[in-house]
């Protein structure tokens, strides 16, 4: 696990009446919007006329992705989009989305964010009635529970709203087959799904910045449980798994979303705002200076700054060209690769009392290393405000807590993590303020990395198939 939170996926669809729309164009500027949500893998499904052709590899959109790549995919009425972060041990070309498969009524591609918690039983269960996976990822087992359903149903759709009374866990889904797109999302609605429109084309994608990206407008998100569906004649809903208690992710509103989405009626920049000015609140303090870490602790920084009248300051300059997977194998070189990322303004810091701002503090080795290089350029206190409740449990739907021991919150107290991290004072966001930030949001929160209260019941510990690692362990 990395000492930043990574999310699992971000999804992307569009549907046209036109059999000749260049729909991967659209797919590709969409999932580069995206592309904070997953940078390790990406991949594009057209369809034209019912056959469809894709492309997925390992590494960013645009080196996945030239002009020769992309017409090669041809033009079509539909296409689907994913990028993808996955745990260091699921690293493979295998792994890569949309998945594409073709059954006995037909084609399908599917693309998936989140995480399925009852994933070890479904693929045993599978297996036993002689299943065979390519993958280690949840979709293939979701694909295979939908195929198996729709040999016995209408419609696609009916298979999925099948499949959804076995699936248990996060799942926000586009799925399209030769003469429709559909968009699921699980009925707790733990991860984000919306719905766009553009010159009369439908568009589906985890958040709505996506949609600004390609011009089209934000007409509403898809609820939990639902099922929607556009083909030729329309548009139409299935409702059957809709009305249960909602839980988002609450941290899709501190760290993962990008700041000018909208996610089920609250804006995230907003959020983060109200973020930091809780935050000021709940720990005054006099200090000269109020300094956000990049990217995400800036919002909350700018929050703190409003709230309490301590100016804010621009205190680094972060290196645009290092992404999140730039990772040294040795203690030394990771020191020194926290000033080829992130590089104080000397200004900005030197002998002043300095309110730092970040957004989490997960094993605490970077946030040691950020609160280590303030201080050498010679702040006189540093006063460490984190915008998030500590982390003290895993998270099962889609995000990369896995382990208690991984996390500094569950092993020391707030006065500990302070002397480890060398920061004069150190206080963590309250899981009821957490929980205020998102003004207006149509939904209810999972804060189970917080709290240990789940919406749906912690699952058991998934056993892994003695074969999942030779999956893929020859992909390069």
């Amino acid at each position: 696990m990395e000492d930043r939170l990574q999310e699992k996926c971000g999804v992307f669809g569009t549907y046209s009446k036109n059999p000749a729309s260049d729909v991967a164009a659209q797919a590709y500027m969409a999932l580069y919007a995206l592309q904070h949500r997953g940078q390790e893998s990406c991949g594009i499904a057209v369809c034209c006329e019912g056959l469809m052709q894709y492309h997925s590899d390992l590494g960013l959109v645009p080196d996945v992705f030239s002009r020769e790549t992309l017409a090669k995919l041809g033009k079509g009425n539909m296409a689907i989009g994913h990028v993808r972060y996955s745990p260091m041990d699921q690293k493979s070309r295998a792994n890569a989305q949309p998945l594409v498969v073709r059954h006995i009524k037909g084609s399908m591609a599917i693309a998936h964010n989140g995480s399925i918690t009852n994933s070890a039983a479904l693929r045993e269960k599978l297996q036993m009635e002689g299943a065979v996976f390519h993958t280690t990822n949840d979709t293939e087992i979701i694909i295979n529970i939908i195929t198996k359903k729709r040999i016995h149903t209408n419609t696609i759709e009916n298979a999925i709203e099948e499949a959804m009374k076995e699936i248990e866990g996060a799942y926000s889904l586009v799925i399209m087959s030769p003469s429709k797109m559909i968009a699921v999302r699980d009925p707790q609605g733990f991860r984000p799904l919306c719905l766009g429109s553009r010159d009369g084309d439908i568009i589906i994608a985890s958040e709505s910045c996506a949609l600004d990206s390609i011009g089209a407008k934000f007409i509403r998100d898809i609820e939990p449980g639902e099922i929607f569906v556009a083909d030729k004649n329309g548009s139409k809903s299935i409702k059957t798994h809709c009305g249960k208690k909602s839980g988002m992710c609450l941290f899709e509103y501190i760290y993962f979303a990008r700041p000018d989405s909208v996610i089920d009626g609250a804006c995230v920049h907003t959020a983060r705002i109200n973020a930091g000015a809780f935050l000021a609140d709940q720990y005054p303090v006099k200090a000269d200076v109020v300094i956000g870490v990049p990217d995400s602790g800036l919002d909350a920084a700018l929050g703190f700054s409003r709230k309490s009248g301590i100016p804010y300051e621009v205190g680094f300059i972060k290196n645009k060209y290092i992404g999140r997977t730039f990772i040294q194998p040795t203690q030394e070189e990771r020191d020194r690769s926290v000033r080829i990322k992130l590089n104080t303004i000397v200004a900005s810091i030197k002998n002043k009392k300095i309110v730092l701002i970040d957004d989490s503090i997960v094993r605490g080795t970077t946030m040691k290393r950020i609160v280590k290089l303030v201080r050498e350029t010679g702040a006189k206190e540093i006063h460490l405000r984190i915008s998030s409740p500590p982390f003290v449990n895993p998270c099962y739907f889609g995000t990369d807590i896995d382990s208690r021991e991984n996390l500094i919150s569950f092993k020391m107290k707030t006065d500990e993590i302070c002397s480890y991290l060398g920061a004069d004072s150190l206080g963590f966001l309250s899981i009821e303020n957490a929980s205020k930030i998102a003004e207006n949001a149509k939904c209810g929160f999972c804060d189970g990395c917080f709290s240990g209260n789940y919406p749906i019941p912690e699952p058991l510990i998934n056993k892994k198939s003695k074969y999942d690692k030779k999956i893929g362990e020859f992909s390069f």
